[in-house]
């Protein structure tokens, strides 16, 4: 298989991912490899992922039920820090959003990106989403990145990008970025560790035989 054929599959499939809401996929198979189970595996302990899970899960539920559809409120959760992106059609329920967040139980910070405007059309959103399939398709074929390690999030042609990285990795994920077809701009929402923290996120290798 091509190299261009392969990373529009993998965009795809990524977007298939996100025009669906869904918060997690299944590792993706191209071309015979499962490429979810290539990269590293999450930096989060396994406790705090599930609450990341819940945050988005509870915290979407909760908005819907106060907005209605006068909304369009999309939450990220990584490493507990929220980032709510999307529209409201005022300042008082930009506020209401995040008030209602701040509630969630576990729910460490958060960064509200929500715009005061009418809500994004069905082709817009579908827009971002295959932008941010492009984004991550490139940092899987990225041979100095662990894809996994990121949440990427587009929202009317703005790529947020999530995560628990060097700077080294956020330089280098940012310029991947804002090279991508579609991407206008490029906002970081990281937690920079060490290179030396990485080390010790990193699973240990198995003895020698």
């Amino acid at each position: 298989m091509k190299l261009v054929n392969r990373k529009f599959w993998i965009s795809m499939a990524v977007a298939g991912c996100a025009s669906a809401s869904l918060t997690a996929c299944f590792p993706l198979v191209v071309g015979g490899a499962a490429v979810g189970g290539l990269v590293a595996t999450d930096r989060r302990a396994s406790g705090t992922y599930l609450n990341d899970e819940g945050i988005e899960l509870r915290s979407s539920s909760r908005i819907r039920d106060s907005l209605g559809e006068r909304g369009h409120v999309n939450v990220t959760s990584y490493n507990t820090q929220v980032l709510l992106t999307g529209e409201v059609p005022s300042a008082q329920d930009k506020q209401l959003v995040e008030q209602i967040v701040r509630k969630v139980d576990n729910v460490k910070a958060i960064v509200n990106e929500v715009e005061v405007m009418g809500n994004s059309s069905l082709t817009q959103r579908s827009s971002d989403a295959l932008v941010t399939g492009r984004v991550k398709a490139s940092m899987v074929d990225a041979k100095d990145l662990f894809a996994n390690a990121f949440k990427v999030v587009t929202e009317r042609g703005t790529t947020y990008l999530m995560g628990r990285v060097t700077q080294r990795e956020a330089n280098r994920a940012t310029d991947i970025a804002r090279s991508t077809s579609g991407v206008q701009r490029v906002v970081r929402v990281f937690e920079i560790i060490t290179e030396e923290e990485l080390q010790g996120l990193m699973p240990a290798e198995p003895p020698k035989k």
